[in-house]
């Protein structure tokens, strides 16, 4: 996807030159105070509860199991080849917002409303908060564009695909990592290559040289990416890993992040 802006972007001025604030102290990326990290989410709704009793939980497990399965290093070097080509569709952030109506996420088991307004009151709960960091709040509008690839214009991928919980690919499957059961089946995880825990990987070589399994979250890096955007390392990072939640809910993969993984990890708390 390439997506056209046809006034200038958060973070960007009228010359393409980055601009996060005329501030000198507003558009540094430092959080003062630390973080608390709340029981509910910024519109007051508990989440992530994958025990709870509802209509959705049998939907939401069916879709895990299906998803454990068929994420592996192969298929995740494929859908990176082929997407990362960014020739699906040109179209503004605007119309990619409302096409995100046509989706259904079928791995939340929380979330009811629309996918247009779940991305206007994240930009405007982040905005509330931190007035002063502007492509914070672009990040948070766009973070879940990357839904569109389950619509036929973008390949109509299953949403074992696009949605539910990232997680590396080429390393074991970390138990905290929600329905870890149905990864037995997953035929990576007979491959003596890939079921150790650094796998393919070496110790602090950082999440970028990371394989995760193939997504929106990927994808809308991607994107990001490939238009050369003008968004932080945080905000990158944010965009990339906020559905990666066995690291940062549970902690795990710790040992693949470098420094700047866990600098940035404090601005993707704010999504948890």
């Amino acid at each position: 996807m390439t997506i056209l802006i046809d006034q200038p972007a958060f973070g960007i001025d009228g010359d393409g030159e980055k601009k996060y604030s005329n501030n000198e102290n507003e558009g540094n990326l430092s959080l003062e105070g630390g973080f608390v990290v709340p029981d509910a989410n910024a519109f007051g709704h508990t989440f992530r509860d994958y025990n709870a009793e509802s209509e959705r939980q049998k939907g939401v497990e069916n879709f895990y199991r299906s998803n454990h399965i068929h994420q592996t290093v192969d298929f995740v070097i494929k859908m990176r080849e082929e997407y990362g080509k960014l020739d699906k569709v040109e179209m503004g952030i605007w119309e990619c917002c409302e096409l995100l109506n046509e989706v259904i996420d079928e791995s939340d088991p929380d979330l009811d409303e629309p996918q247009i307004e779940h991305l206007l009151q994240t930009a405007e709960a982040i905005r509330k908060d931190y007035p002063n960091q502007d492509w914070l709040h672009l990040t948070a509008l766009i973070h879940d564009l990357g839904k569109v690839i389950n619509l036929p214009i973008f390949g109509s991928l299953p949403q074992w695909a696009v949605v539910g919980d990232t997680f590396p690919v080429g390393c074991a499957f970390d138990e905290s990592i929600v329905h870890h059961k149905y990864f037995t089946k997953n035929p990576d995880s007979q491959n003596p290559a890939y079921n150790t825990k650094h796998g393919i990987y070496k110790e602090a070589c950082g999440l970028d040289k990371v394989l995760m399994s193939w997504g929106h979250d990927d994808y809308m890096y991607m994107v990001a990416k490939g238009n050369k955007t003008t968004l932080p390392s945080a905000g990158l990072f944010t965009i990339r890993y906020h559905s990666f939640y066995a690291m940062h809910k549970s902690g795990a993969y710790q040992h693949l992040m470098n420094e700047e993984d866990i600098d940035n990890l404090k601005w993707l708390q704010i999504f948890k």
